[in-house]
């Protein structure tokens, strides 16, 4: 698996090209219509990012190894993009990676941190904050 800087590293290569921030944008839609999302079931109250403008959800799973799995759904697809990169920049991390990590460092390293809305930084951080939780739960679970 590559390192967690190698995968924001991919995913600022690819928005480096795209200086328009509507290319952003639609880039990021595309990602979440492509995304796999989550079941009805996991769409729930329990499971729901607060501070999101749109309905938003996560699940975090480990099996045992101090890795944790991260999935994520929007009804919104630009959200639902933004959940996908986060998505993917932290599941198969360790629980100590995962702490590390700021809702900023991400936005800035991959080059949208000047290209979306206060309202979806603001959503971004719940939900890093969300899986955060998520996992000193699991932490402490096992």
């Amino acid at each position: 698996m590559p390192s967690l800087q190698d995968t924001m590293q991919e995913y600022q290569d690819m928005f480096s090209f795209l200086e328009d921030p509507m290319d952003k944008f639609a880039q990021i839609i595309d990602m979440g219509k492509t995304a796999k999302g989550l079941t009805a079931e996991e769409r729930n109250e329990n499971n729901r990012i607060t501070g999101c403008a749109s309905q938003a959800w996560v699940v975090c799973s480990s099996n045992g190894d101090q890795t944790v799995i991260v999935r994520t759904d929007s009804d919104a697809h630009i959200v639902r993009g933004l959940l996908h990169i986060l998505e993917t920049v932290l599941s198969g991390r360790t629980f100590a990676e995962i702490d590390t990590v700021e809702a900023s460092d991400i936005l800035n390293n991959i080059g949208l941190n000047r290209s979306i809305t206060s309202q979806r930084t603001n959503g971004f951080i719940s939900a890093i904050t969300k899986i955060k939780g998520e996992i000193r739960e699991l932490k402490i679970a096992e």
